[in-house]
């Protein structure tokens, strides 16, 4: 007898709720049921695009379905708190988008609940299976790096900031700018990759040189010209690991940052190799003979990485296995984010300790 569909309900209708849709209608063993949206004409459209069953008129009432198996959470950041731990409570499955929280308290609270319910907690980290991180994954696995002792990661936009105004460029509600935004998409993958050491202490600073004076606008998202901006526009940072490694971090919405690729970038430096990841490329380099060697790292083949994150989900909550983007790595990326955040507010190093 064939297993039952897990029958999926998505919170939030816009852009990146869209891409879930249309990636679930390629899974097998996942089907949307349900959506809902602060706005229900654009929920009602959604249902009609990707001929979704029920739309229900706000988040609780469809929490509140007891068919819905999973929920996808794609709301503003500020939200993510509130309806992951009601999803937990209430016997669902979750996959968040990324961040886990606004901040580390209400990340710490997500950990907890997901603890507490024995659901499935997953972080929406699509980044990990691109074939070309499960690429370099393996052939780190295989050795092929030693000990890796430090590490370089970023994403530097030179004209980037999304949707101005609305509550990307709000703190209260986003939690922060790139940092927050896309600096967590490399954090994640770069530890991923290092092999999941905890952080212990965090060095970093913040700017706002470009988004309060309305320069650097990119074309994602849309603009609010009657908001505000007071988030940061740069941050870097440099992070110290229990295992003795190191991860500089640089991410911008907005900079000058003049010859430097705006692709996203992981440089990983191992006792027998190094590994850089630019964009869609990735080289290991060597020594063979005291000569310095590089080769090409082919991407894994395979189908695109959101339907094998959502595969894995479904994996997960079937077999009851912990996700690879656990609650656990969601909790951690925020404690990191908050410690650059504080760590520039003072000008002071941040410890943090693991109990």
């Amino acid at each position: 007898m064939t297993e039952k569909k897990i029958q999926v309900g998505i919170i939030g209708a816009g852009a990146i709720g869209n891409v879930h849709m249309r990636t679930l209608a390629g899974i097998d063993d996942m089907e949307t049921t349900a959506v809902t949206d602060a706005s229900l004409p654009l929920a009602q459209q959604r249902a009609e695009e990707h001929g979704i069953g029920r739309v229900h008129e706000s988040p609780q009432a469809l929490l509140e379905d007891e068919t819905i198996d999973a929920v996808i959470i794609g709301v503003p950041n500020q939200y993510h708190a509130a309806l992951a731990i009601e999803a937990l409570r209430r016997g669902k499955h979750v996959l968040l988008e990324k961040p886990m929280a606004i901040d580390s308290v209400a990340a710490q609270a997500i950990f907890e609940a997901a603890g507490e319910s024995g659901r499935i907690l997953m972080m929406s980290h699509q980044m990990r299976w691109q074939g070309l991180s499960r690429a370099v994954k393996a052939r780190i696995e295989n050795g092929d790096m030693g000990r890796i002792y430090n590490a370089k990661a970023g994403w530097l936009r030179k004209k980037g900031i999304p949707g101005w105004g609305s509550w990307f460029t709000r703190k209260d509600q986003s939690g922060g700018g790139p940092l927050i935004d896309i600096g967590v998409h490399m954090l994640d993958l770069s530890l991923y990759l290092m092999g999941n050491p905890k952080p212990i202490t965090v060095f970093g600073s913040t700017y706002a040189e470009f988004g309060p004076n309305k320069e650097g606008i990119g074309t994602w998202g849309t603009p609010n010209w009657d908001g505000y901006y007071d988030v940061e526009d740069l941050a870097s940072a440099l992070i110290k690991l229990d295992n003795g490694a190191t991860l500089s971090l640089e991410v911008s919405w907005a900079a000058h940052a003049a010859g430097l690729p705006e692709a996203p970038f992981i440089y990983l430096m191992g006792t027998k190799g190094g590994i850089s990841i630019v964009g869609e490329r990735a080289t290991y380099v060597t020594y063979q003979d005291n000569e310095v060697v590089e080769t090409e790292i082919v991407p894994l083949e395979g189908e695109e990485e959101r339907i094998l994150m959502f595969r894995h989900f479904a994996e997960c909550i079937r077999e009851h296995k912990t996700p690879i983007s656990s609650a656990l790595t969601g909790y951690t990326n925020n404690r990191i984010l908050d410690a650059i955040y504080e760590s520039s507010r003072t000008g002071n190093e941040v410890k943090l300790s693991w109990s």
